[in-house]
């Protein structure tokens, strides 16, 4: 496994990009948009709101704003697909328009629980309607103006406080979101991009609403969470030495090299440079006897889209590793500790879930020591497709995945990448 590569663009930025290029005074310019279903869907929202976009074009994207204010009810629900980072950012937006709007997706997302983001908008004066168990679909009663409020999250989330933020920006006064530990920021730095002045104090956001976005170009760096499924490739395969370029390193995403890291992983950084505010580097690894290791806890809420392929680093370790802080994971795309457990075990990995993490008896890298090929339910989580697929350069034998077809809500052209880099991956359509 050896070469250069870039990997598409970062999924969370790109969703950004649209919403706030959307309510933005003026064109805003994107280039490296990620062209997943995920993004598209966000996209495709905002165009049914009277958006004009223009794009994607190989990552060129141009969003002609029409203001804070400017959006105009849909014609028809708007469809978030596989995509809760839309479906929650977008309900903080909607919760300030003059109009109603339906937010409905597809059957996975349709499971996922959305009282967390429901909980703070009805605190702010909100009337949100969603189906059995507070879940998809949701209703939101558009009333133009919301209440500032100071929240403090029960449990750490980007995407709510996102939503919230979002909201507040239809609010008369500051709304103010506290963490109970600090997780992506890309919404305030965005948010700042595009002119707003927004406070952070540690684990305390504060933004006054009415402010205007004001239109800018934007540089969609290569997504670290996509980085990751090579940075444990090369680190589990033989001989391995490859160089991912522009991948961004925000403080608030890069848990997962950290870990990597405290494993015993072999990567460097290089070309570091700061895009549109948010810093890049090329990041180069090569082959690494990993070791087991607890987790820290801290690390956890800016990590936790990485757990499925760091439970792959983590069966290949020498040792014991134990996660814990991560039950966030269990209403993800899938129950991601569940399933993640599920398929190790039938590789032939000691993998013990928990509640809120996983205890995980790694196999080692000396002596050429291999887990069994086997069949692979993803459940239809992309993330934990392209883990096992990683997790195959150690396998004896074949292993199949089944649901990958989910891959390119993210990623896609994950296969073709792969290939390049020296994986042997095909795709094929149809039950493995």
């Amino acid at each position: 496994m050896s070469g250069l590569a870039r990997v598409p663009g970062d999924k969370s930025i790109s969703h950004r990009s649209i919403m706030m290029g959307s309510l933005a005074d003026g064109v805003t310019d994107i280039e490296g948009f990620l062209e997943g279903e995920d993004a598209l869907a966000t996209m495709n929202a905002f165009r049914a709101m009277g958006v004009y976009i223009e794009g994607p074009d190989q990552g060129r994207v141009r969003v002609h704003g029409v203001g804070l204010h400017g959006l105009k009810a849909p014609t028809a629900p708007l469809d978030c697909g596989n995509s809760g980072t839309s479906m929650r950012l977008i309900a903080g937006l909607m919760s300030g328009q003059r109009f109603d709007v339906t937010l409905i997706g597809d059957e996975s997302l349709s499971k996922r629980p959305m009282k967390r983001v429901i909980d703070p908008l009805t605190l702010m004066g909100v009337r949100v309607e969603a189906g059995e168990g507070s879940r998809p679909p949701l209703h939101i009663h558009g009333k133009g103006a919301v209440k500032a409020i100071d929240y403090s999250l029960p449990m750490a989330s980007a995407q709510v406080k996102s939503c919230v933020l979002l909201a507040g920006l239809y609010a008369d006064g500051v709304t103010t979101v506290t963490e109970p530990a600090v997780t992506r920021d890309h919404t305030e730095r965005m948010l700042r991009g595009f002119g707003v002045d927004v406070k952070t104090e540690g684990s305390t956001v504060r933004l006054q609403g009415g402010q205007t976005l004001k239109a800018c170009k934007i540089d969609v760096p290569s997504d670290v969470s996509s980085a990751a499924f090579f940075m444990v490739a090369a680190s589990i395969c033989e001989n391995a030495d490859i160089t991912l370029k522009h991948v961004g390193l925000n403080p608030t995403r890069a848990g997962v090299i950290d870990i990597l890291l405290a494993m015993g992983a072999n990567i460097e950084l290089s070309n570091h440079a700061t895009i549109g505010g948010e810093p890049v580097a090329d990041v180069r690894v090569r082959s690494a006897k990993l070791k087991g290791i607890r987790i820290p806890e801290h690390l956890v809420p800016i990590a936790i889209d990485e757990f499925p392929v760091l439970f792959v680093a983590a069966a290949n370790a020498v040792g014991e590793t134990v996660l814990t802080g991560a039950e966030e994971l269990r209403v993800k795309e899938s129950d991601r500790i569940a399933v993640m457990a599920n398929g190790l075990q039938a590789c032939g990995v000691n993998a013990q879930p928990t509640e809120d993490g996983m205890i995980i008896q790694g196999l080692g890298y000396k002596s050429g020591l291999r887990y069994q090929g086997t069949v692979i339910e993803s459940q239809g989580d992309h993330r934990i497709a392209m883990s096992f697929a990683v997790a195959a350069i150690r396998a004896e034998g074949t292993m199949r995945i089944r649901g990958a077809q989910t891959v390119d809500t993210s990623f896609p052209g994950f296969v073709t990448l792969a290939s390049q880099l020296g994986l042997n991956i095909s795709a094929v359509k149809g039950r493995a």
